[in-house]
């Protein structure tokens, strides 16, 4: 890590890294799709058309993950 980041208080470097995230947020069409995540992408969306399943709530999901560490 560069020195000078490792200097600044925790919360500026975690408000950089959210700065930073939420740029390449915003660019992500630049990255575009590789054909293997295409296809990931289509069955996943197949999937979801036959069962209609709307999933679980997220915070559901990351109960259950904490659970599991």
């Amino acid at each position: 890590m560069n020195a000078t980041l490792k200097e600044l208080p925790i919360d500026e470097r975690m408000r950089l890294v959210e700065e930073l995230w939420d740029s390449i947020a915003v660019d992500q069409s630049a990255l575009p799709l590789t054909e293997e995540q295409r296809r990931e992408l289509d069955r996943r969306l197949d999937a979801f058309e036959v069962d209609r399943s709307s999933g679980r709530p997220a915070s559901e999901a990351l109960a259950d993950i904490r659970r599991r560490l």
